[in-house]
């Protein structure tokens, strides 16, 4: 669990971090440089959920080696997939995303990370978001160095 206190607000005790993947931490398909890394300092305390309709099929062969949790579904209806699944998870839940299909998600998480990176960003997704980056190894680095957080967040 990563314990996450923030000036003015009541503390955050996040027990999952859920990943979108084409177009927030993969680009095409494959993992962006520097997020294997990252994920396996997030798994000493926390764990982690990638949630995909998999466009391009290489999620498994990308991130099961990572030993995290891989979920997908179809394309049709994926928002209703993303949101049940995170509606399904016991205590907090950090979500990270990019696309509209992840609006639901965010709605049933506690916090939410929006990501600009090369496939874009849907625009209505921002207003369901605590904070954008520019890219998921920033997205990842708010957990790992949590000060950028609480400076971010605090009121």
């Amino acid at each position: 669990m990563l314990n996450i206190e923030i000036p003015g607000r009541a503390p955050v005790e996040i027990d999952h971090v859920v990943l979108d993947y084409n177009g927030t931490i993969a680009v095409d398909g494959a993992l962006l440089p520097g997020i294997t890394e990252r994920i396996a300092k997030l798994r000493e305390s926390v764990s982690v959920t990638v949630l995909t309709a998999d466009t391009y099929g290489t999620v498994r062969a990308q991130c099961e080696p990572l030993g995290i949790k891989v979920q997908t579904f179809s394309q049709a209806g994926a928002a209703l997939c993303k949101e049940t699944i995170v509606r399904g998870m016991d205590g907090e839940i950090l979500c990270i995303g990019n696309g509209f299909n992840d609006i639901q998600m965010f709605d049933a998480a506690t916090l939410r990370v929006a990501v600009l990176e090369q496939e874009g960003l849907c625009p209505a997704l921002l207003s369901h978001a605590d904070v954008l980056v520019s890219s998921p190894l920033d997205a990842l680095d708010l957990l790992l160095k949590p000060n950028r957080l609480r400076a971010t967040l605090r009121t």
